[in-house]
């Protein structure tokens, strides 16, 4: 199973906030080994903004050995789609591009923790819709809980 992570799910590791997030992420990345796990280009440039240093180095050692998706033309495209069609503001484009890279790289799921963007009911739907109409591999929009 091809599974891509978002930023948030690299995060939650390090985020005390909310213990039950974390360790449902935690599970998760001890189970990993069974998957093939994918991140981004624009995963590695979210992570390289984290304005904390040591978090920041924390989330890059988690990805180092990732494979890592290209972000290009395609993805700009099928983003841009999905935000026409209301499955993300614009203002919160790279969540668009997140489902992008992994649709279009033809994972079987994307797994986030964003709950106001990405792990939706209406954004699966338009994402949904919007496959349907580009001929394209419908994917799983999960929270990492959910595969566990």
């Amino acid at each position: 199973m091809k599974i891509y992570l978002d930023t948030s799910v690299i995060s939650a590791l390090f985020d005390d906030r909310n213990p039950e997030r974390k360790a449902l992420t935690e599970e998760f990345f001890s189970k990993k080994g069974i998957y093939e796990t994918y991140i981004s280009e624009l995963t590695i440039a979210e992570i390289e903004r984290t304005p904390d240093k040591v978090l920041k180095d924390k989330m890059k050692q988690v990805i180092k050995d990732f494979l890592v998706l290209e972000i290009n033309e395609s993805v700009e495209e099928l983003a841009n789609e999905y935000m026409k069609y209301g499955a993300v503001p614009e203002t919160y484009s790279e969540d668009a591009y997140h489902i992008a890279v992994a649709v279009l790289n033809e994972m079987d799921c994307l797994l986030s923790w964003n709950f106001r963007h990405i792990v939706r009911r209406k954004t699966k739907d338009i994402v949904r819709m919007v496959n349907t109409l580009m001929n394209l591999k419908h994917i799983e929009i999960i929270a990492p809980g959910e595969l566990l």
